[in-house]
């Protein structure tokens, strides 16, 4: 999977992309116990200048910084954020070889070209709205969701990794723009259902509630479906190989998971408390599922059952701020940032869904960042 940087420089300078603009990591010599097994891409969300950082996933499961790379715009620390200062999930999104990062800061979002454990920045576009803060990718369709001003989502068509607005896919959410604390009155998550079909949003505080949008070629429904929930303060979500929604909700610190009907209405199919503090992030590795508990500094496991039941495993301690995660496409590995001191937490996931702690890195500037990919 790696690709030799060098080569990589020269094969873009001939075709006139915008440079790399990497920070050169770890100069250490390949060896059977350190090459590369895959690749972890991590969001600074940095206020004077965000940046995405590249780590080689080595063969037992830690990770060795490549390269950092400049998106080309400014993070955004929101309101009475501490250790999260997007207040969201899916931040950072990757499909078909184009990396995607929101720049909350200046209203961008940045499309990055990824050859192995390189990026080359291709394009920084306007956002359609005010605080962008988590990206959806399906096919040629990419959708932003912006915090501020009452929340809005805006559609685009990928070419080729370049993206293209299209005026017509924007629509409002219609939550108070002057809510407070912001950090959890703004929405949090956007992403397409697996077929592709439907759009949907989670709000947080700002109505408690899953709002989903039908898609079609001439863009989304006018108006979502919502679903309210009411008290729980949906946060991040991610969707299991039956296509449940699983969800983490603050309000009540639990998981639950939901179905979606063809209309787009969610029904609740099951919960479980997390007994821990500020459940906003979920992650899902083929049938378990992990919440990340922000206060708690610790991540819940859960197994899923076929019918959507959950199954508690118990927890593990991360370091303090636990938020965003990401899972390595072999399922063996999970990767957590943990927004205190901007570090990565590693953990070897075990075939019974115990988490072992195999290390930690510190990114330099990254408190309080969020968006993580792993593959």
């Amino acid at each position: 999977m790696k690709i030799s940087t060098r080569l990589c420089v020269a094969a873009i300078a001939t075709v006139g992309l915008i440079g790399i603009g990497a920070t050169a990591a770890n100069a250490a010599t390949d060896s059977p116990q350190t090459r590369g097994a895959g690749s972890v891409f991590v969001q600074t969300d940095g206020v004077a200048g965000n940046a995405v950082v590249a780590y080689d996933r080595l063969a037992d499961g830690t990770l060795r910084q490549s390269g950092t790379y400049p998106t080309g715009g400014l993070g955004i620390a929101q309101g009475g954020s501490v250790v999260d200062h997007l207040a969201s999930q899916s931040s950072l999104a990757e499909d078909g070889g184009t990396l995607f990062a929101v720049n909350g800061g200046s209203n961008t979002i940045t499309a990055f070209l990824r050859l192995g454990d390189g990026l080359v920045r291709r394009q920084v576009i306007g956002s359609g709205g005010d605080a962008p803060v988590s990206i959806a990718v399906h096919g040629d369709r990419v959708f932003v969701l912006n915090a501020r001003a009452g929340g809005s989502i805006q559609g685009f068509i990928d070419i080729g990794g370049h993206l293209i607005g299209v005026p017509s896919w924007h629509r409002a959410l219609g939550l108070n723009p002057n809510a407070t604390p912001e950090f959890t009155s703004t929405p949090a998550e956007i992403a397409f259902t697996p077929d592709g079909t439907k759009l949907v949003i989670s709000t947080k505080g700002g109505s408690s509630s899953f709002d989903v949008f039908t898609l079609s070629l001439f863009g989304p429904s006018e108006q979502p479906v919502v679903t309210s929930v009411p008290g729980a303060v949906p946060f991040g979500f991610q969707f299991d190989a039956a296509g449940r929604l699983v969800a983490s909700e603050a309000g009540s610190n639990s998981v639950a998971t939901f179905t979606v009907a063809a209309n787009g209405a969610l029904t609740k199919v099951a919960e479980q408390a997390t007994g821990q503090s500020a459940t906003c992030w979920i992650v899902i590795d083929g049938q378990f599922v992990y919440a990340s508990n922000a206060a708690s500094g610790t991540l819940s496991g859960y197994q899923l059952g076929q019918n959507g039941s959950l199954t508690a495993l118990g927890t593990a301690q991360t370091d303090a701020g636990t938020v965003d995660a990401a899972v390595s496409q072999d399922g063996q590995y999970l990767y957590v940032q943990t927004g205190a001191a901007g570090n990565v937490d590693e953990f070897r996931v075990a075939s019974n869904g115990s988490l072992q702690r195999i290390g930690t890195i510190t990114m330099q500037g990254a408190a309080g960042g969020e968006g993580i990919v792993a593959n």
